[in-house]
């Protein structure tokens, strides 16, 4: 039971963190005016800018309207713009603007800065353990994906209907049948 106790609470602890993080990156960066969603898109696209639409989205591992969405409010303040590829005209290339990369240099600064204030007080050593650890645990679940086919991922899974469950036979009587999901 203990180890239960133990795998629970990691679970829990790695989520809190995650949450908490994000709701506090948010609001960290509010005052420019963008998301840590859109700080996302935009920093990916620092490192691979001109990147067709759809395979930003695999590669941020996000679906496609979701993908869109964001790129629709980073367009509108002005942050990336899309292009037609020159190849072929039904891909859409997002394009930072000089706008936002004058921005990314500052959101560079300002995540620096958060990330020093929630690592404050924890020593390099047990961060190079922490990071090491969680770069594991990352592989190990990308393993874990392979097990299931690509039409797995693609949907979420359907709610599978629940099991049939047997009525109490009384002495005597025929046993009731129990009709779920209707």
């Amino acid at each position: 039971m203990a180890d239960l106790d133990w795998d629970l609470r990691l679970g829990y602890l790695i989520h809190d963190v995650s949450r908490l993080r994000r709701t506090l990156f948010d609001k960290w960066l509010s005052p420019l005016g963008i998301t840590r969603s859109q700080w996302w898109v935009l920093a990916f696209l620092s490192r691979n800018d001109g990147m067709p639409q759809t395979e930003l989205a695999l590669e941020l591992d996000v679906g496609k309207v979701a993908l869109g969405a964001l790129v629709d409010r980073l367009e509108e303040g002005g942050f990336v713009e899309r292009t037609l590829d020159p190849n072929d005209r039904r891909v859409k290339r997002v394009v930072l603007t000089a706008q936002s990369k004058a921005l990314i240099e500052t959101l560079r600064e300002k995540s620096s800065e958060f990330n020093h204030c929630i690592l404050e007080g924890i020593p390099r050593e047990h961060l190079d353990v922490t990071t090491e650890t969680l770069r594991i645990m990352k592989h190990n679940l990308l393993e874990g994906t392979k097990q299931f086919s690509p039409e797995d991922e693609a949907e979420p899974p359907a709610a599978k209907p629940a099991p049939r469950r047997k009525a109490a036979k009384t002495a005597g009587q025929p046993r009731a049948r129990v009709a779920l999901g209707d």
